[in-house]
């Protein structure tokens, strides 16, 4: 699907092209989504170098993810995207060129339709691809930090859950779960410090100053965001070790309880066992109160020996 945004007279207006159509004139942005080979052909018309593919888009050496050639500057840039309660990376490829911003996928991106919805409202004026490329990186640094702000909400609850030692088994998987978001979106802000890096570096002298301040402003944003996804996996790794340390706490008081009822039916167990021998010369096997006897020892016995326990508080 190829999706033209077209700026005009301050306003821009979003059309879906075909491969039978033109590139309108004044196209600030050309969004290419699941493109066919058809469509890949189309666009081929209008690029001197070979258009990346999905393979090329995926990969994650920096000669491959950060260029420049005749078709201008390309970043290959991964965006988080949340699919329930996981978290997912979704690369992205951009070629900024000098007229118009041209972006490659092969997933639907929720920003990218954020920036679409906020472009169709006229929430955000841009003029110019670079412009319209720091947008989007600015929605995707406030994402990232809006994403690490629900992490922390979930591990204080998953903390109070720990500490109540409640459901241990879906402690676990929360833990893990978030272990896997934040790990996911500190790689998503390491791989936006190194466009935006890139793009400071290589594109400084056609960037405006109020562009400059804001990649900077991002850049200083990231900063402050990786040492609290540091943090996250600190905290992490403490619940994980805390939930182990009660989970072998409960198996403990199991294996306690078991140890104590096998000791507290050790002296029975002997009395029954001696009694139990029918030697030919034992006084009590014609007694009469011979049972009854045998029985009181048992229970003295087993009683005495939980008390004992009690009275040293091992129970």
């Amino acid at each position: 699907m190829i999706t033209a945004y077209v700026y005009e007279q301050r306003r821009l207006t979003v059309t879906e092209l075909s491969v039978h159509d033109n590139m309108p004139p004044n196209t600030l942005w050309l969004d290419l989504y699941k493109p066919e080979d058809d469509e890949r052909e189309w666009l081929a018309k209008f690029s001197v170098e070979e258009l990346p593919d999905e393979e090329d888009i995926n990969e994650i050496e920096a000669s491959a993810r950060f260029y420049q050639n005749s078709d201008g500057l390309h970043i290959n840039s991964l965006f988080p995207q949340r699919v329930g309660q996981d978290v997912r990376g979704v690369n992205v490829s951009f070629n900024l060129r000098t007229n118009f911003l041209l972006t490659i996928r092969e997933e639907d991106v929720g920003l990218i339709r954020l920036l679409r919805n906020y472009l169709r409202l006229g929430r955000l004026e841009v003029s110019t691809p670079q412009e319209l490329f720091l947008e989007l990186f600015n929605l995707k640094v406030d994402y990232l930090s809006d994403l690490i702000e629900d992490v922390y909400t979930v591990l204080e609850n998953v903390g109070e859950e720990v500490f109540a030692n409640e459901e241990l088994d879906e402690v676990f998987k929360l833990i893990t779960m978030q272990e896997d978001a934040n790990g996911k979106v500190r790689l998503s802000l390491l791989d936006t410090q190194r466009s935006l890096r890139y793009m400071q570096r290589y594109y400084r002298g056609q960037l405006s100053d109020e562009n400059l301040k804001d990649l900077r402003e991002m850049l200083s944003d990231i900063e402050s965001l990786i040492p609290h996804s540091q943090f996250i996996f600190d905290k992490l790794n403490f619940l994980l070790d805390a939930a182990m340390g009660f989970s072998g706490l409960q198996q403990n008081k199991i294996i306690k309880i078991f140890s104590v009822a096998a000791v507290v039916f050790l002296p029975p167990t002997l009395i029954a066992s001696i009694y139990g021998m029918n030697f030919a010369r034992m006084p009590e096997l014609s007694w009469q109160y011979g049972y009854p006897m045998a029985i009181l020892m048992m229970l003295a016995s087993a009683g005495g020996t939980y008390f004992f326990f009690k009275r040293k508080r091992w129970l």
